[in-house]
């Protein structure tokens, strides 16, 4: 269950392979090798390098999808406009369980991603290169392809170029945390939000991005921007590189042209003929079910329109025989225990997020519903860095995609399905520490009652239990009774002791679970119920 998967799976091409030339002959492709099967490549231009990428639409492969060229562009201005040398940074940091696409091209073809990485440092006249690494094997790979350059950190050479390696961690791949750590500081977000182009580096103006960015830019470098366009979708032209996990038979990284039908990348890994739904763009990604599946293709304009994401490229399909929910528990702990920990949103959001998928499970009824919306809600915008937006989103895509499970652990007794483990997690899964203890969970044990006959409408209720309470446009409480979730029993009473009106009462719930789960909240007059799932 949860096994992690390995840092180089099974490879494999559909159609040409571009960024995996090569690796039929090898399983790395050294310096030699490299120019053997790729050729040399001349230097270029800074506008040339901006127009190129903006030929074939080139955008970030780490998740955001941001132009390259606009990033390029505002790099070498800031450089100009304050007279220093930029810095070019390399993001190799792929942190997530379910993604491995960057981790292959830096073990298997390092010299493509230095390719691009150097054609950019030339243009831009920097004098210093980076590669962001989190893994033993691809900062054993990266060293060794800068020596067989002659690169090194001497401050005699005219490029110092370096390795840094960082925890694995999924903060450490977000920009502001690995130029942070550039800087001598910890791998985590700085608490404000930079930008790197601006000030990165030492405070110099930098050009970070992911590892296969620049890998796809090399390639395309060599073979033209109408030789690149021939592959792939015309206005998303190329291939991209893909995770492939989950409930499949053969996990693999799979290089693909945009355009090719989800439902073949699947067959090809051995995924059920009908899957439950299919994760895409990882543990910051969102959820598609089986029906959609067959609409989509492998394009981050065709998962944006189905309501999917590319992200980082990892796809996980989950089978008819696991519980969603369940599975997306696991995942959410694992989010939560991921935080940096510096601010509330994120600290304390994320384990409240966690323990409100739990309390679902565990038989909450429709507040645990609504108060998990109202954690993923709360958490979004909020944040030092993107990782509770992202979380939030999963969460939210994870009720939005699996209505009919939800109905079934809100309004009745669960969907009888067990928990497989299917989603890859390391070390076999990791529970968040604190917050899930095993005190803490379990049915819930307890109800809360409002007396709307002493209810002034002050709010102190939803400020301590914001887990069963919130407020409606009238400033009143939107239930009028709900299950208390087993963790929140302190704050439950604190909140009745702390009512000003005295119009809260705490009761032992003494009727089944299930009976408990089929009764809906009580919603004040002028506020209409919300659907499930939406």
């Amino acid at each position: 269950m949860n096994e992690a998967l390995p840092d180089v799976p099974e490879v494999r091409v559909v159609g040409l392979p571009q960024l995996t030339s090569g690796f039929d002959l090898v399983e790395r492709l050294d310096l030699p090798m490299h120019l053997k099967v790729h050729g040399p490549l001349e230097p270029m231009g800074g506008e040339q390098l901006a127009q190129l990428s903006e030929a074939i639409n080139l955008k970030g492969r780490g998740g955001a999808g941001f132009p390259f060229h606009k990033k390029l562009r505002s790099v070498a201005e800031a450089a100009i406009k304050r007279g220093v040398r930029p810095v070019v940074v390399v993001n190799g940091s792929e942190d997530e369980p379910a993604c491995r696409k960057d981790t292959v091209l830096i073990n298997r073809a390092p010299h493509l991603i230095l390719d691009g990485a150097l054609l950019c440092a030339e243009a831009l006249g920097a004098r210093t290169l980076v590669v962001g690494v989190t893994r033993e094997s691809t900062q054993r790979s990266m060293e060794a392809a800068l020596a067989e350059r002659g690169l090194s950190n001497s401050r005699r050479s005219a490029l110092r170029a370096s390795v840094q390696r960082n925890p694995v961690r999924m903060v450490t791949g977000a920009a502001a945390s690995l130029v942070r750590s550039i800087d001598g500081g910890p791998a985590i977000p700085p608490g404000r939000k930079v930008s790197a182009s601006q000030n990165g580096v030492g405070g110099a103006p930098t050009l970070l991005s992911n590892a296969e960015t620049f890998a796809q830019l090399a390639i395309a470098a060599r073979i033209g921007p109408e030789r690149y366009g021939n592959t792939g979708l015309y206005d998303e032209p190329g291939t991209v590189m893909l995770t492939v996990s989950g409930a499949v038979a053969r996990p693999m990284v799979i290089e693909v042209p945009t355009g090719v039908p989800l439902r073949y990348i699947l067959q090809l890994a051995g995924a059920p003929p009908v899957p439950q739904g299919v994760l895409t763009g990882g543990y910051h990604g969102k959820w598609i079910d089986s029906a959609t599946v067959n609409e989509a293709i492998v394009s981050r304009n065709s998962l944006d329109a189905v309501g999917g994401s590319l992200g980082a490229g990892a796809i996980l399909p989950i089978g008819q025989d696991t519980c969603p929910l369940g599975e997306s528990l696991q995942v959410a702990r694992w989010l939560a225990e991921e935080s940096a920990g510096q601010c509330g949103p994120c600290y304390l959001g994320l384990p409240a997020a966690a323990r409100g998928m739990e309390d679902i499970l565990n038989g909450g009824g429709p507040a645990a519903l609504e108060a998990l919306k109202q954690v993923a809600k709360n958490v979004k915008r909020r944040g030092a860095c993107s990782h509770p937006d992202g979380s939030a989103m999963f969460l939210e895509s994870t009720i939005k995609a699996f209505t009919d499970d939800l109905a079934a652990h809100v309004l009745g007794n669960g969907c009888g399905r067990r928990v497989e483990g299917v989603l890859p997690l390391f070390e076999g899964g990791r529970a968040p520490a604190g917050g899930m203890e095993a005190e803490e969970s379990g049915p819930s044990r307890q109800k809360i009652y409002v007396d709307w006959t002493l209810c002034r409408g002050h709010g102190l209720c939803a400020d301590i239990l914001p887990e069963v309470f919130e407020l409606g446009a009238d400033g009143f409480p939107t239930v009028a009774q709900a299950q208390v979730p087993r963790y929140a029993e302190a704050k439950a009473l604190r909140a009745v002791r702390r009512c000003p009106a005295l119009a809260l009462r705490l009761e032992e719930d003494t009727r089944s679970q299930a009976s408990s789960r089929s009764n809906l909240p009580v919603l004040s007059q002028g506020r209409g119920r919300r659907a499930l799932g939406r």
